[in-house]
């Protein structure tokens, strides 16, 4: 409890709880390592940098898809109280959000299951959750091969447009849609 006697973990009509906030600007970091990397591998392929850089590309996959699972799982949680807006915009917002839900969560999907078509094994901080076979199914890459790079690129775009019209929210329509992400208090009401 704050010391209004407010929770400050759970969502509510006001804002985003502690644990949200956490979820969401932990996330904000990794994807822009998880996006900085993979503009770093199209630009610098084959170089000592990008050989060092690239196999952290699918560590932090999962450790977002992790995340991406926790966080869904909280906001089922705090589905009643969070904040929620009526009007068409709200709507949009919410679909814009299960959009970005979505392709968080298929993107690293993909990237694991091709990776396990291609019989490559997968180790997790040291920690093998699958091993190789050297057995290649196509059934299983084609998806990956297909989709993973081409939906991630569209995460991105998707998620930079988020921020955009947070900001524009914010600073343009002057509503205070950022206060919800930073636990500040509604100003000027």
């Amino acid at each position: 409890m704050s010391s209004n006697g407010k929770n400050i973990i759970w969502d509510n009509r006001n804002g985003y709880g502690i644990v949200s906030r956490s979820f969401h600007w932990l996330m904000v970091v990794l994807f822009a390592l998880e996006f900085g990397i993979a503009f770093f591998h199209l630009l610098g392929k084959g170089s000592t940098m990008d050989a060092f850089l690239w196999p952290m590309h699918m560590q932090l996959g999962l450790i977002l898809l992790l995340l991406v699972m926790c966080r869904a799982l909280w906001g089922a949680l705090n589905i009643v109280g969070r904040p929620y807006e009526v009007s068409l915009a709200g709507r949009l917002a919410v679909l814009g959000h299960l959009a970005i839900y979505a392709l968080m969560f298929v993107v690293p999907a993909l990237a694991l299951l091709r990776s396990y078509g291609r019989g490559r094994g997968f180790s997790f901080l040291g920690v093998e959750l699958f091993p190789q076979t050297g057995i290649v199914n196509d059934t299983l890459t084609a998806p990956g091969n297909a989709f993973h790079s081409l939906l991630g690129w569209v995460l991105l775009v998707t998620v930079a447009g988020h921020a955009l019209m947070a900001l524009i929210h914010h600073f343009v329509m002057h509503d205070d849609t950022l206060r919800y992400m930073t636990g500040r208090k509604k100003t000027g009401a």
